[in-house]
């Protein structure tokens, strides 16, 4: 399951509901100090029960106008089934238990009136509301059965033992169920079930706070280590629960035999007996795992920055293990203020360390920051801006230029006045490509005219999927009349759909130039051979074929159980694709050489395209 939306209401600053949007990968809470982006981690983690935050009546907002605190998540990407028993198994469509979108709408909801609250689960969901269909959740199977009677159902072909069974019957058997979004309480019956059933595909949440002292707990939760046991287990949850049921079998079993000899000797005693667990084994407990330098000095004995710097290394760490391995759960890493005690040269490798984890398939990311410096490398559409409305309430905006204008102006982001020349690309991927390809030349004693990593003269600007500096320099640098540099994909199309954006800017005469590329896509520039020595797979590379797609299909192929590549549904497979695409750019491409792009007949073309940029750099 994926977070889409977190829902709050009359929490803390957040007054009536407040809908804010995550994104699928990072998201990016920009704001100026004490003005909610704490909040919202905090709401996140009150969801997700995380040890750090709890609720307390305190939380109700001020201006609330009532006494009714809500904090509700959204998820998609849901479980195919869910199994409440031996005897009924059954899926959240057909339980009417989705949104009008098609998602899972969940929410706590605290009263307030009371002195310690405790959460009230409701699914918000368009669900029947005719008189008779309406409670079906709720009902026992006795009285599931008397609705059926009363109802003049027809029994045949339904489980009478199969609750989900006697439900769609009866669903079913109405012409009118009216639909409606409306609350369903996941607290009793089935609806609880259903609920437990659901803890099961959460995220695991990872709520990481500023460096400063907040709670006894927060030392263990800086030291990573307590979270890879925590994600270890729950990976091995299904053996852990096969070794746990074998030891309770085992265990009731020796009581049992030991209750039949008790009846010897007194049989009163004996029936008052009967063997219970008080309690499941909580196995993060039992295991301890530390991180400690030579001289035997415990992490949490470290600097800050040093602690930081090793939660980073964990997050690169788990960042690659998840690119390997599926059927993982899936992850929230919910990170307050993540340059906090980094040196300035240490808060770009942190943000592209973010980046990179959040790409990786199963995780979400949500930071909090004010800082200009790394604000500005957070990709425009993983922007929220928490702002104080004219009421004294919080408000959280994405996606307008205006906004993204608000953003600039709050965090002090400026244009850099040293840019002479834009080279505009498709997306972040045709950005990698090009500057690994720079430094290939570079490398072989080619002079491109710049630094690619450097030079503030040249901006790479990806057009679909920019920074906020990207942004920036795009809004206020091009009425200056900067000359560009246009490369995109020929693609597959016939003619290229690019083609009439070409013939336009080279029409321009102002310095200028475009280009489609002779290939298919910059992937199609690579040599076998270096995707074979990073990847680990053998592919085809041609100037037309997928490669992104062979690649992905190749590393799946080679997962040990993995299920045929044909029968993953389309989503999966993209995202394979995608993933694949992502590390061949950025992984493979500076594997590349000038021997290899020789052979791929890629050199020339190449070496135009950084002509032309540095024909314009040079002119200055």
């Amino acid at each position: 399951m994926r977070l889409k939306t977190l829902v709050l209401r009359n929490f803390r600053g957040y007054r009536g509901e407040v809908r804010i949007p995550v994104h699928p990968d990072l998201t990016a809470l920009i704001g100026r100090n004490d003005i909610g982006k704490s909040t919202i981690l905090d709401a996140l983690g009150i969801f997700f029960d995380s040890p750090l935050v709890k609720f307390d009546t305190s939380d109700l907002c001020v201006y609330a106008e009532d006494k009714e605190v809500r904090i509700g998540c959204v998820f998609d990407e849901l479980p195919d089934s869910l199994t409440l028993d031996a005897t009924s198994t059954t899926n959240l469509r057909e339980e009417y238990l989705l949104n009008e979108d098609g998602d899972l709408e969940i929410h706590k909801v605290f009263d307030c009136s009371v002195k310690s609250p405790k959460p009230r689960v409701l699914a918000f969901a368009k669900h029947p509301t005719a008189d008779g269909y309406a409670d079906l959740l709720q009902l026992k199977n006795s009285d599931l059965k008397k609705r059926l009677q009363e109802k003049s159902v027809d029994t045949d072909g339904v489980d009478l033992r199969s609750n989900p069974s006697i439900r769609k019957a009866l669903w079913d058997s109405c012409e009118n169920l009216q639909l409606s979004l409306t609350e369903i309480e996941l607290n009793k019956e089935d609806a609880k079930k259903i609920w437990d059933q659901i803890q099961h595909y959460l995220p695991i949440f990872a709520l990481f706070r500023a460096d400063r002292p907040s709670t006894d707990e927060d030392s263990e939760v800086q030291d990573p280590m307590k979270l890879a046991i925590r994600q270890a287990i729950s990976e091995l949850a299904n053996e852990l629960q096969n070794i746990q049921n074998r030891i309770r079998d085992a265990a009731l079993d020796v009581a049992r035999r030991t209750l039949e000899k008790l009846k010897d000797l007194d049989p009163n005693l004996s029936k008052e007996l009967s063997p219970t667990f008080r309690s499941d084994p909580k196995w993060d407990s039992l295991f301890k795992l530390a991180l400690t330098t030579d001289d035997q000095i415990p992490v949490n004995k470290r600097g800050s920055g040093v602690r930081r710097l090793i939660l980073l290394g964990f997050f690169r760490a788990e960042a690659e293990r998840r690119r390997t391995e599926e059927n993982r759960s899936n992850i929230i890493y919910a990170i307050e203020e993540p340059e906090t005690s980094q040196h300035p040269s240490n808060q770009r490798m942190v943000i592209e360390a973010l980046k990179d984890l959040a790409s990786a398939d199963g995780c979400q990311v949500v930071i909090t920051t004010h800082v200009p410096g790394l604000a500005e490398m957070i990709p425009v559409d993983a922007l929220r801006y928490v702002r104080c409305a004219h009421d004294n309430t919080r408000v959280v905006e994405e996606g307008t230029d205006e906004v993204l204008k608000r953003i600039a102006d709050d965090l002090g982001v400026i244009p850099d006045n040293r840019v002479r020349v834009f080279v505009c690309v498709e997306g972040p991927n045709d950005v990698a490509f090009l500057k690994s390809m720079a430094m290939v030349l570079l490398a072989a004693g080619d002079d491109v005219g710049f630094e690619p990593d450097d030079t503030p003269e040249v901006v790479f600007l990806p057009l679909g999927g920019s920074t906020l500096r990207d942004w920036v320099n795009s809004q206020y640098l091009r009425p200056l009349n900067r000359p560009e540099i246009h490369i995109y994909d020929r693609d597959t199309d016939s003619p290229p759909k690019y083609q009439s954006h070409v013939n336009e800017v080279n029409k321009r005469g102002d310095g200028s130039k475009a280009f489609l590329t002779r290939k298919r896509e910059a992937e199609n520039y690579l040599h076998p051979d270096a995707i074979n020595e990073v990847l680990g797979v053998e592919v085809k590379v041609s100037d037309e074929n997928d490669v992104p797609e062979a690649v992905a299909r190749a590393i799946h192929e080679r997962e040990e159980g993995s299920a045929p590549w044909e029968q993953l549904g389309d989503e999966k497979r993209k995202k394979k694709e995608g993933r694949a695409k992502q590390r061949l750019n950025n992984e493979v491409a500076p594997a590349m050489t000038l021997d290899r792009l020789r052979e791929r007949g890629a050199l020339d073309e190449i070496r135009e395209w950084f002509s032309a940029i540095k024909a314009i750099v040079q002119k200055g």
